[in-house]
């Protein structure tokens, strides 16, 4: 993570901002997983006006680190203040489709990440319930399990990312750090 040298003013901010927010709504079906998610739109919904009243902002740029691609997302304050970190995930279709797919994940993560705010009914209550299984039995992860556990072996600083405790919990457990 990359900061200024003081984010005092801007950790006040982001302090009102969140007691203004509530979770992103899980409004889009996914129809392979048959569930539902948050989509982007969602997340930039929960968080729009009390960034605003609260004079924060963000910025985010597609990169690409050795044949990852993801998204460094800054979060400023009027001040002058910034924190900035990046995400990248490995394509799952080598094409410009798979890039903007991953692109727009690592958006909807980032940005959740950065503001501090769930989704509603997060995916971290499902891993938890796969994680209380018997021992012997093997858990399936997700691709979003599986993403993160990637990006945490990548770089361990990845797991502050994850705001729900007991997915936290799950993703380290998997990663193996």
């Amino acid at each position: 993570m990359i900061k200024s040298d003081s984010i005092a003013e801007l950790a006040k901010a982001l302090c009102k901002a969140q007691g203004q927010m509530g979770g992103a709504s899980k409004a889009k079906n996914n129809p392979f997983f048959k569930s539902k998610y948050a989509d982007l739109s969602e997340v930039i919904r929960a968080i729009k006006e009390p960034f605003a009243t609260n004079g924060l902002s963000y910025v985010q740029f597609p990169i690409e680190e050795g044949g990852r691609v993801g998204i460094e997302t800054m979060l400023m304050h009027e001040s002058g203040e910034f924190l900035s970190n990046s995400f990248t995930v490995n394509l799952s279709k080598q094409d410009a489709q798979g890039a903007g797919s991953a692109i727009t994940y690592c958006r909807r993560y980032g940005l959740q990440a950065v503001a501090g705010i769930p989704s509603e009914d997060d995916d971290g209550n499902t891993a938890s319930q796969d994680n209380k299984k018997a021992s012997d039995e093997p858990v399936k992860l997700t691709y979003q399990d599986q993403d993160w556990v990637a990006a945490v072996k990548q770089n361990p600083s990845n797991l502050d990312q994850i705001t729900d405790a007991k997915y936290k919990a799950f993703i380290k457990l998997h990663s193996g750090v």
